[in-house]
């Protein structure tokens, strides 16, 4: 696996994200909205960051089913806190093809916030299939598939400190059979 950013990059990228948030904010309360489960590091960095009064919710959004390309989008928002009348900050992993976010920012939008902005830690640099692009962002990258700081590739990786390119063998790796002949009792 290439490492596309070390752990005190990614930090530091944080740091400049909650700064860019503080100066739009300021210390008016806001609302923070996480896109699950990726944004869930995110999230704990960046909250632990800002000084305003701060809510927290999150929302479920998910598009990659066990593969590393795009399928329907799925949104779950019954662990959404009220957000009516609120200013609300939707916190993403990673902004691709602008799907997710375009529907998330409709969604929230629906449901009676006083408004809503975006966030995403990573921008992928390629064509996007929407006009909407995010209020604030802390990296720009390559268009490859990454892993790490809370993204996955099968549920695997969301742990590590850094940001990781998936090699193709990285991929082979990982293919089910070979995750369901690691998982069998006795290889340990």
């Amino acid at each position: 696996m290439k490492i596309l950013l070390a752990e005190q990059e990614l930090q530091a990228g944080v740091r400049r994200l909650a700064a860019q948030i503080r100066q739009q904010y300021g210390e008016q309360p806001l609302t923070l909205v996480a896109v699950m489960t990726g944004s869930v590091v995110l999230l704990a960095d960046l909250m632990r960051l800002l000084d305003m009064p701060l809510r927290i919710g999150v929302i479920g959004a998910s598009s990659y089913r066990g593969g590393t390309t795009a399928g329907e989008l799925q949104v779950a928002s019954e662990m959404l806190i009220d957000i009516r009348d609120r200013d609300v900050l939707l916190v993403d992993d990673i902004f691709d093809t602008g799907r997710t976010l375009e529907r998330l920012v409709a969604h929230i939008g629906g449901l009676g916030a006083r408004s809503v902005r975006t966030a995403v830690l990573l921008h992928k640099q390629r064509e996007t299939e929407v006009t909407l692009r995010p209020d604030f962002v802390a990296f720009e990258i390559p268009d490859e598939f990454v892993v790490g700081y809370g993204l996955d590739y099968r549920d695997h990786y969301r742990n590590l400190p850094f940001l990781g390119v998936l090699e193709p063998q990285d991929l082979e790796r990982d293919s089910p059979a070979v995750l369901s002949a690691r998982s069998e009792p006795g290889d340990g």
